[in-house]
């Protein structure tokens, strides 16, 4: 992601220059008297979203999980202790039933662990296990280095605007769906 001349590519480089800058021309020339601003900032973010998604994936497609599956693990791990079900789904953002049945195929294959609670036999804990731990420590590293490469072509002073821009939004769109922010 450089410059013509090879240095870090500015926000002016990419003008005009991507898939959705040629979709905005469409959209232009088929009704001129809309603003197509948000569309060109929403678009992006979907688009880099979904190729980001594509290439961080593939060692998951490797170690034979799906991305929820590993948001399950990765949970697990980052938080350092057991979670029920419920609690995994609040860290996921997913429905009970796909939690459970996501843990269902994780249990098979070693990865995590269920027990149930002593006082209340309705409530399970989660947690993983040593190849579960394994796994997630082996793959992260691999994720961390794709996405630094990925952003190594954008200066750190824009990196750092660019994160909190996207963190304002963020915030912004988790407080008009009611999502709890941790």
């Amino acid at each position: 992601m450089t410059a013509t001349g090879g240095g870090p590519m500015t926000a002016q480089d990419a003008t005009g220059s991507d898939t959705v800058a040629a979709v905005v021309r469409q959209w232009q020339a088929v009704h001129p008297d809309l603003d197509t601003g948000p569309m060109e900032i929403i678009g992006r973010v979907n688009r880099c979203a979904a190729l980001l998604q594509q290439a961080e994936d593939a060692p998951l497609r490797r170690a034979g999980l799906s991305r929820p599956e590993f948001d399950l693990l990765g949970a697990l791990r980052r938080t350092g202790h057991e979670l029920t079900p419920g609690e995994l789904a609040r860290e996921t953002f997913s429905s009970g039933a796909a939690v459970t049945k996501r843990l269902k195929a994780l249990t098979e294959r070693g990865l995590v662990e269920r027990r149930g609670d002593t006082r209340d036999r309705r409530v399970a804990h989660v947690r993983l296990t040593d190849a579960g731990r394994d796994l997630v420590d082996g793959i992260l590293p691999e994720q961390l280095a794709y996405e630094t490469s990925v952003l190594s072509g954008i200066d750190p002073e824009h990196r750092d605007e660019l994160s909190a821009l996207l963190a304002g939004l963020l915030s912004r769109l988790e407080g008009r769906l009611g999502v709890p922010r941790t």
